[in-house]
């Protein structure tokens, strides 16, 4: 049976802004930045192609300041949205954002 969660059972959850800003001066290669004080663990970046097909890349850590390029060539542009996912090493749980150029 469903009930509600009293406050006092679980702590308010701490708000955490997405560390990602995205350049959009080419839209076929948007620049994503991590505009955090702390790395990213993990990062991956999904989106479809124009036929349909699943891309993903692996970007690993990145770290603060640093900017990567997202190569959405064979892309749908008008209907693509990308999915970014990375771990945060102050809690190790993973994220996941989605972008529209």
């Amino acid at each position: 049976m469903l009930r509600p969660i009293e406050p006092e059972e679980l702590p308010p959850p701490v708000a955490y802004r997405v560390p990602w800003t995205i350049d959009r001066s080419d839209a076929a290669h948007p620049g994503v930045t991590n505009e955090s004080r702390a790395p990213a663990d993990f990062v991956r970046v999904f989106h479809a192609d124009a036929d349909g097909e699943e891309r993903t890349e692996l970007w690993g850590q990145v770290l603060p300041g640093e900017r990567m390029e997202l190569c959405l060539c064979t892309a749908d542009l008008d209907e693509v949205v990308v999915t970014v996912a990375w771990f945060r090493q102050q809690d190790g749980l993973e994220y996941v954002w989605r972008f529209v150029v």
